[in-house]
């Protein structure tokens, strides 16, 4: 399928945080094998002088999430740390939208829209399509994707620039079909003209 760029559009970029790449306190398996692609996204909307945004969990130390206060995780991402930093090889530009989500202890949030301002955001940009990408498939992204469809927004998924952790086997491509059933439209970097 062949995508033109136009100026409703937008780059989401998912917790591509070093605690989700390998060596990280919760690495998603080959993680940092988005990044590249990632950076070719990032090129090539930077270049467009579209929107680019890139959230990531900033958490307390004692988030609802970790082990310790009963959550599924290990500690991850806390707020101010080297594991919640983006990760290195990442290159954002100058200039772009940076979400902060999961910042109350008490409260999940795996959407980048989940407590945050992105949307809003958005709309005063005049976005109306999102490309996104970034980690996990089958938890941040799923949820970031969902929630995107439901706020009205269309939502590309960046089919080459995403991984998943898999807890369960076939949870990334469950994922996929999952975001794809609910109105999610798959494309990969070779898709897109400008």
């Amino acid at each position: 399928m062949r995508v033109a760029l136009g100026g409703q559009d937008a780059l989401v970029l998912v917790d591509v945080q070093n605690d989700f790449c390998p060596g990280g306190a919760l690495a998603v398996p080959e993680g940092d094998k988005v990044i590249p692609q990632l950076n070719d996204y990032i090129t090539r909307f930077h270049r467009a002088e579209l929107p680019i945004a890139a959230s990531r969990d900033w958490h307390p130390e004692d988030h609802v999430s970790f082990e310790a206060q009963g959550g599924p995780w290990p500690p991850h991402c806390v707020a101010e740390t080297e594991g919640a930093a983006f990760h290195p090889s990442l290159e954002l530009p100058p200039k772009f939208t940076e979400v902060k989500k999961a910042t109350e202890a008490d409260a999940e949030a795996y959407s980048a829209f989940d407590t945050t301002e992105l949307a809003e955001t958005l709309r005063n940009k005049d976005v109306a399509r999102l490309f996104i990408g970034g980690l996990a498939t089958d938890y941040c992204v799923k949820a970031t994707v969902l929630d995107a469809l439901e706020l009205g927004f269309t939502a590309f998924v960046l089919l080459d620039a995403i991984k998943a952790v898999n807890l369960e086997d076939g949870d990334g491509p469950e994922a996929i079909a999952e975001m794809l059933q609910a109105g999610a439209i798959g494309v990969e970097f070779q898709d897109l003209i400008l």
